[in-house]
């Protein structure tokens, strides 16, 4: 079988990406990684190489966690400029009463567990959540209107059964986060370490200037850490703008879910990991986090 060109590895060849066979410097003079032969990608934008053939990385600070993902590498962030971006955890998603989430339910345990490891090592949690307004139910386009109603009915706005309010209306009880995840961020609102962020499409970062890009740049994030559902809709929405405006992308497996046929989350976890970012899990973070 004829070799594999080198040019080809990073399109067909990402699963099994070789290490790096000498300290490299990805980006610019403001943003960049720089990757080591050992496996380790930091991305904390503190640290150039320095041009003396270095090729062990500087000792981890205390301001900055080691995490494993997948690939074999290590991804070396910092705290201060890392949020967790949790995406659409809502009753209108994933209460029984509206429908069946089976995946998604499962999401909420590891990510109760996680959020107070986040909270402890600074990481803003940022809920980004539909929330809409009677102005924006005017300026949204039909497609999306559309895939919201059912055979014609309902949509946007339109009052819904027992006192789940109007669909995905702001403060509506449908748009609030499922079960103990609204008392989560209550209490992390209360602490400072939470941040409710609207959003009027599926992509928390569509249009220029949207309210979650503002927060990032005007809080100087530039690492997220993703979750939520539906990976292959809101989420990945979301998290592809995010790679498309430069910002480091890591999804968390087991804090993602979709309703969408056998296929749909494996596509999004392959290129999540291998072409946008990186592929990791709670356990993994919460490993590093107890020992920092």
């Amino acid at each position: 079988m004829p070799q594999v060109p080198v040019h080809d590895t990073p399109i067909l060849g990402m699963a099994s990406r070789p290490n790096a066979s000498q300290a490299i410097e990805y980006g610019n003079p403001v943003s960049f990684w720089v990757e080591y032969p050992s496996g380790l990608i930091d991305v904390s934008r503190t640290v150039h190489l320095s041009s003396e053939g270095q090729s062990e990385p500087p000792r981890l600070h205390s301001t900055q966690l080691d995490i494993p993902v997948d690939g074999d590498r290590v991804i070396r962030v910092n705290k201060a400029t890392t949020a967790a971006v949790i995406i659409d955890m809502q009753n209108f998603f994933l209460h029984p009463d509206i429908r069946d989430h089976t995946t998604g339910l499962k999401c909420v345990d590891p990510l109760v567990k996680l959020l107070p490891a986040l909270r402890q090592q600074g990481v803003k949690i940022l809920w980004v959540n539909w929330g809409l307004t009677d102005h924006e139910l005017q300026t949204i386009p039909p497609s999306l209107v559309r895939g919201f109603m059912k055979g014609g009915r309902g949509g946007f706005g339109s009052e819904m059964p027992g006192n789940f309010g109007r669909l995905l209306m702001r403060d509506a009880y449908n748009s609030e986060l499922y079960g103990p995840l609204q008392e989560q961020y209550m209490q992390g609102e209360k602490a400072g370490t939470d941040v409710w962020i609207h959003k009027n499409r599926m992509s928390g970062l569509w249009g220029y200037q949207s309210a979650l890009d503002l927060y990032l740049e005007e809080n100087g994030i530039t690492t997220l850490l993703f979750g939520g559902v539906n990976a292959d809709q809101c989420v990945g929405g979301t998290l592809v703008d995010a790679y498309f405006r430069g910002y480091d992308c890591v999804l968390i497996s087991d804090i993602t879910a979709t309703t969408s046929p056998a296929g749909g989350l494996e596509n999004v976890f392959y290129n999540a990991g291998n072409s946008y970012g990186f592929l990791t899990d709670t356990a993994r973070i919460l490993g590093v986090t107890a020992s920092s």
